[in-house]
């Protein structure tokens, strides 16, 4: 569905580089890294908002030079910027804009915005961010794409209807022929979801991995100081040392045999994305 080729952009003085991603059809894949990474940047490359400088994008086997159009009738999406008509009325934005989908349905629409507990005789101009991330996510589900990308949709959700929307997404999937990437900062969201994990970095993805394969790769490790010192010293991604016990996130190998008085535990996302954010310079995540 999508396949991203050693994509490189150069926006001022950040440069996104050396991109490789591929989301198949039936998939979640949740888009990390600190504030500044690249995440909005490669959201846009996909979206054909930007153009890549080097390498090659591909969205359901097309590219945005072959058929943009047809691409993009194929895409719902929830981005942070306010995309629609501040005069308008919720209604009048969804008819306005869903004259380009082929597949809009005006009914669903107004159903889903009844389901969000939104007014469709309400101007956009008046709604608050969370009203207006729902008020997108319900004209993108509208035109029935076949791929969803959100752009940190759920911050400015309550928890009721981040819980809705998130089912949402899974039921979205379910047929094995959608599929979502979304950038979030609420990683437990993703820890509930998603299928595959890409983590960027400074403009560099330092991996984009299925959620087993993250699983097997990496564990945290618990117990006294001086023992987890005594772990290889390439395996240790990052450690924090207390006074008498230490936390340290490390690769993994099954057939390592490790300190019994020490306790591995799978991460979660949150706990991945804090210890590989500390490293020091120099050591791979």
């Amino acid at each position: 569905m999508i396949q991203i080729k050693g994509v490189s952009k150069k926006l001022e003085k950040f440069q996104l580089g050396d991109i490789n991603i591929e989301l198949q059809e039936g998939y979640i894949m949740g888009l990390i890294g600190p504030n500044g990474s690249g995440k909005t940047t490669l959201i846009n490359l996909i979206l054909g908002l930007y153009k890549a400088e080097k390498g090659e994008i591909s969205v359901f086997e097309k590219s945005y030079e072959e058929d943009e159009k047809a691409i993009h009738e194929e895409i719902g999406y929830v981005l942070q910027e306010r995309l629609f008509e501040d005069h308008l009325t919720l209604e009048e934005n969804g008819n306005h804009y869903g004259k380009y989908y082929k597949k809009y349905k005006a009914e669903k629409f107004i159903e889903l915005l009844e389901q969000f507990g939104l007014d469709s005789k309400q101007r956009y101009k008046k709604l608050s961010k969370g009203q207006e991330l729902k008020f997108q996510f319900a004209f993108a589900m509208s035109h029935n794409p076949k791929l969803l990308i959100l752009d940190e949709p759920t911050g400015n959700f309550d928890p009721d209807f981040r819980k809705q929307f998130l089912n949402m997404l899974k039921n979205f999937i379910a047929d094995g022929k959608h599929s979502v990437l979304i950038a979030t900062h609420i990683t437990d969201d993703l820890d509930r979801m998603a299928d595959y994990i890409t983590y960027l970095e400074n403009g560099k993805q330092l991996f984009s991995m299925d959620i087993e394969s993250i699983h097997d790769t990496y564990r945290l490790v618990t117990g006294e100081a001086y023992k987890l010192r005594l772990l290889p010293k390439e395996d240790v991604i990052y450690m924090e040392e207390g006074a008498y016990t230490a936390k340290a996130l490390i690769k993994y190998y099954a057939r390592r045999p490790y300190d019994k008085e020490i306790t591995l535990t799978i991460p979660t996302i949150e706990e991945l994305m804090y210890f590989v954010t500390k490293r020091p310079k120099g050591v791979t995540a």
